[in-house]
């Protein structure tokens, strides 16, 4: 007998006691079990359908097995998927002239995860301030902003306040400086002459979508350009169509000297993430100094540039940008005594709830039953991320349980 076989007989409670006691306690995910899934729909292993309203975290842009992407995937798998960076594959090249198009940039480190990418702009930012800059060996400074998320290794957990996150991880990596988010006057007063870069991201994501001040970007990126620090964006997942443009930064106008991409490049399908740059910035590399075993394997790169041809068209930005404009409106329309705020650009949106009604999980575990699955952040936040794929009529059903949760 299959394992598949063996797997479909175990029920939705079983299959939560197996992770309950053989896999490490670092998620409090909801309590469902994802079996199978197509565009925006899961199901779970007793055959109920879900509309999936949080995309893997903005990783699912494009929604579940999406037919264009599985196809390119399953003929690269029959051909090559992995060469490591010991030799050339035939899609690496076409992948990075691909991506530095679509950031009008002129090169690309790629990696695998997110938090990858952002140690590799660390390191970028930080061998250019030496090199380029001539910042005195071990002085370089990196500014972060309070209330950030970047990831969770320990270099980046250094520069993060949540408690949650740095709690018995330590000793931290020195070199970075805290800055209230979107604050400008903050900005300046911290750069100095070892300062090499500001890492920021237009939309706080896992701070609970958290906006900036209207012409923030635009004045961060000329103060930064004006002290010679380079301006990092971290667009793992406010880029690549979530907030209604290709990078959340486009809504300012404001072209960084770095883009952080990750989640979505890979389609939904593999771990891709990606620096992208200028020829001086990620020149400072040499071969030897910085690498990774399947960054920019065949297979990812096959699924990249497939997801770049399907930003290039601008259809899915261009939905992302009407129908969370309609989902934003209709939600804030309501009225609901139990928020406090609905925070939202494009298909992103938090729904920070009251701190006297409670916080944000019991209303995600009500939608869950009702047939919507989303996830809370910072205890009181709900966050709204369906895939880009979603249509009018789905946003409107998934209104209809909104109401019903938060009403």
């Amino acid at each position: 007998m299959s394992k598949d076989v063996v797997s479909s007989r175990i029920s939705s409670q079983d299959h939560i006691n197996l992770v309950d006691k053989h896999s490490a306690h670092n998620y409090h995910p909801l309590p469902i079990v994802v079996a199978r899934a197509e565009g925006i729909w899961v199901y779970d292993v007793e055959g109920k359908r879900y509309l999936d309203m949080l995309a893997a975290y903005s990783a699912l842009n494009f929604g579940h097995c999406n037919p264009r992407l599985v196809k390119v995937a399953r003929e690269q798998l029959g051909v090559v998927t992995l060469a490591s960076r010991a030799f050339q594959s035939d899609q690496l090249g076409l992948f990075c002239r691909d991506l530095a198009r679509l950031c009008h940039m002129d090169r690309v480190l790629p990696m695998n995860s997110g938090a990858e990418g952002v140690e590799t702009a660390i390191k970028t930012a930080r061998k250019w301030g030496y090199q380029k800059k001539g910042v005195p060996d071990g002085k370089a400074k990196i500014i972060c902003c309070a209330g950030n998320f970047h990831g969770r290794t320990t270099t980046i957990i250094s520069f993060s306040d949540d408690p949650s996150a740095r709690a018995d991880y330590g000793p931290f990596t020195p070199g970075f400086d805290l800055i209230p988010y979107g604050d400008l006057e903050a900005l300046r007063a911290a750069i100095d002459d070892n300062t090499v870069a500001f890492l920021v991201e237009p939309i706080q994501g896992e701070g609970g979508i958290i906006i900036p001040p209207s012409g923030f970007l635009t004045k961060a990126r000329e103060l930064c350009r004006s002290k010679n620090v380079l301006f990092i964006a971290d667009e793992i997942q406010s880029g690549l169509g979530r907030t209604g443009k290709t990078f959340t930064c486009e809504h300012e106008g404001v072209q960084p000297d770095i883009y952080i991409l990750g989640k979505a490049l890979g389609g939904g399908l593999v771990a891709v993430s990606a620096v992208v740059s200028s020829d001086e910035i990620l020149g400072v590399f040499k071969p030897g100094e910085h690498g990774s075993t399947f960054g920019g394997n065949p297979l990812a790169c096959r699924i990249g540039r497939e997801v770049i041809a399907m930003l290039e068209a601008g259809d899915i930005q261009k939905s992302a940008e009407e129908l969370g404009g309609y989902l934003l409106v209709e939600l804030q329309k309501a009225n609901f005594k139990c928020v406090r705020e609905i925070r939202g650009r494009g298909l992103w949106i938090g729904i920070e709830i009251r701190p006297e009604f409670g916080p944000a999980r019991p209303y995600c575990e009500k939608l869950m039953v009702d047939g919507v699955l989303c996830k809370e952040t910072h205890v009181q936040t709900i966050r709204l991320a369906p895939p880009l794929t979603i249509t009018r009529d789905e946003i409107d059903w998934a209104l209809e349980r909104l109401r019903r949760a938060l009403g």
